[in-house]
């Protein structure tokens, strides 16, 4: 009983942490789309939501485990729930690899990009991606093969999908990616290297003055760098839990459940936490709409200050400094 109330209080924690910090990023993405427009930011926005949703769905099993109630879940009800938690997972990988593409799209083909990556293809991309994610997660309801014969609660993964579920998500999903986002990366290192050693033979030639460096040049390097981020924040996050699940399956008699649900399933989960994170600080229209956001918070607690002070019958000196911050504030913000 204490291990599963632990087990509940860390579930809330990282529930509260992720939903904050995506819902954030997502407010920041959609000013920065409102600005900029965008495709590619609109996939850092379905990934926000994405790992948004999950942060709302496994907040929904915080009750079960932090309840000394001596009644459980009934099966249908964690079915539907270990569902949603699936289909936001899935929906939230498959979001990363949608990045993933749209990155080695531009650096491929750079000048077509724009013509190929429309709004329309974008919107149909989020929509099948948001089709496919569900069918996945919801595949075990229809399939009775995924599904455990007994369930005893309290509502986990495993009790309720079998570990050959999670088998067949790694062979038709996991290592297909995984194979995928090499080769996007290895072909985009090769690309960028490309364009340097391009860059440097001009150099040499003199076309080109002092250490001066295309836009293209510096951007391709970027898009290497956040691709091979998020492909290891993915591997390192989930790989522990499908490796483990896949020998679960192999060894019956290896009853692994505990590990997989309370350690390695959370360190899965624990990648839609990292991805906002990524984000915000590897992305440079995110940061910037962060910076933005954080100065106009701050303007607004100088005004409430300004006011406060006004009201209490201060003098007149800390009511010019207050005003003095917010116009050095609005300053910053212009800026």
């Amino acid at each position: 009983m204490e291990s599963s109330f632990s087990f509940g209080v860390i579930l809330a924690i990282l529930a509260f942490l992720i939903i904050a910090t995506n819902a954030l990023v997502a407010v920041a993405v959609l000013l920065s789309i409102h600005k900029n427009d965008g495709v590619g930011l609109c996939f850092t926005l379905n990934l926000a939501v994405a790992d948004t949703l999950i942060g709302v769905a496994i907040s929904g099993l915080v009750a079960d485990q932090l309840s000394s109630s001596a009644q459980t879940t009934q099966k249908t009800l964690c079915s539907l729930r270990m569902a949603f938690v699936t289909s936001s997972a899935a929906a939230s990988v498959l979001t990363v690899m949608l990045i993933a593409f749209d990155r080695y799209l531009a650096i491929k083909k750079p000048l077509r990009y724009f013509q190929i990556m429309s709004g329309l293809v974008a919107g149909a991309c989020i929509a099948g991606l948001w089709l496919l994610s569900y069918l996945v997660g919801f595949l075990p309801l229809g399939v009775s093969i995924f599904q455990q014969t007994t369930y005893q609660g309290p509502c986990t993964f495993f009790a309720v999908f079998h570990p050959r579920f999670v088998l067949t998500l790694s062979c038709a999903g996991f290592f297909p990616a995984m194979l995928l986002f090499v080769f996007f990366y290895c072909d985009m290192l090769k690309i960028a290297s490309m364009h340097r050693q391009q860059i440097q033979k001009m150099e040499h030639a003199g076309a080109l003055a002092g250490a001066y460096r295309p836009p293209r040049y510096a951007s391709d390097f970027k898009a290497v760098r956040t691709v091979s981020v998020l492909i290891g924040s993915f591997t390192l996050s989930w790989s522990p839990f499908l490796v483990t699940s896949i020998v679960q399956v192999a060894c019956q008699e290896c009853y692994l459940y505990k590990v997989l649900e309370q350690y390695l399933w959370l360190l899965g989960v624990g990648n839609s936490l990292l991805n906002p994170l990524i984000y915000a600080y590897w992305q440079k229209e995110v940061r910037l709409q962060l910076y933005h956001m954080a100065l106009g918070v701050k303007k607004g607690l100088t005004s409430l200050l300004c006011l406060l002070t006004t009201r209490n019958g201060g003098s007149e000196r800390p009511r010019e400094n207050s005003c003095h911050i917010i116009t050095v504030s609005n300053s910053e913000l212009d800026g």
